[in-house]
């Protein structure tokens, strides 16, 4: 669903049956990394309201801690509505609200950011985002990316013109073809999941994949708690060189 179509989003509303059995628990780390001097990515959790979100200031621009920033304080005050589509529709326009933010805070500089969010409605979880945070699913012990990069390397990759073991090392590996506040106009890629009792969810910023494989994401994430599961996976990054800013938010459905 690269466009957010609220017409569908009404019809599946019919399917997310109420999910009472579930419980949700999560946490939430970010470290500067050992390399980089500041600390650009922001995060927001909220187990309470079912929304999980990372933000990572794009550190070829400007200010990038304020954008991310900006993105991380535009979900403080969501609520969820009284039905999917408005929930969905009032996340959209808070993260439109922090793009045309960066847009005209500072004339004349590019603000900008990553976003990627998690959001749970019912029996269901929805996931949007924009740039190259990335969010991921632990079931039954399987790892699995549930988002695909807005990256000018991705973009090759669907293309046929790149391979993807090739695109880590690519000079457009992080070129983004979608972010907060970089474009006139904000561009939100949506998909949805059925959620499963024992599901882990992990949103991350590209700080953590670049320094950890997927074996080392799939086994870091499979510790007992998701306290835990957060510190073995900042700490695993960080032994592998942290050249980035590391945030990484894990989600149970207990």
């Amino acid at each position: 669903m690269p466009y957010i179509d609220f017409k569908q989003l009404k019809e599946l509303e019919t399917t997310c049956t109420s999910a009472a059995s579930i419980s949700w628990h999560s946490a939430a780390k970010s470290h500067a990394g050992l390399v980089r001097k500041a600390n650009e990515d922001a995060f927001y959790h909220s187990s309470e309201h079912g929304l999980w979100a990372v933000a990572d200031g794009m550190g070829g621009l400007n200010r990038g801690d304020y954008a991310s920033g900006v993105v991380a304080e535009s979900l403080v005050h969501f609520m969820k509505a009284s039905s999917l589509a408005e929930s969905v529709r009032d996340l959209e326009m808070k993260l439109r609200d922090a793009h045309n933010l960066c847009r005209t805070s500072f004339p004349g500089e590019q603000v900008g950011s990553t976003v990627a969010v998690l959001f749970n409605y019912g029996s269901h979880v929805f996931f949007l985002w924009a740039g190259d945070s990335r969010i991921y699913r632990l079931r039954n012990n399987t790892l699995t990316q549930l988002t695909t990069d807005h990256s000018v390397a991705q973009t090759m990759i669907a293309r046929g013109q790149l391979r993807p073991a090739q695109a880590e090392h690519h000079p457009s590996a992080h070129v983004l073809t979608r972010a907060v506040g970089v474009h006139q106009t904000l561009h939100l890629e949506l998909d949805f999941d059925c959620v499963e009792p024992g599901d882990r969810f992990l949103i991350c910023s590209d700080g953590l994949y670049k320094d950890l494989t997927v074996d080392d994401i799939e086994q870091l994430l499979a510790q007992d708690t998701a306290d835990n599961a957060v510190r073995a996976l900042i700490d695993g990054a960080l032994n592998k060189g942290g050249r980035d800013n590391i945030t990484a938010i894990v989600v149970d459905a207990d």
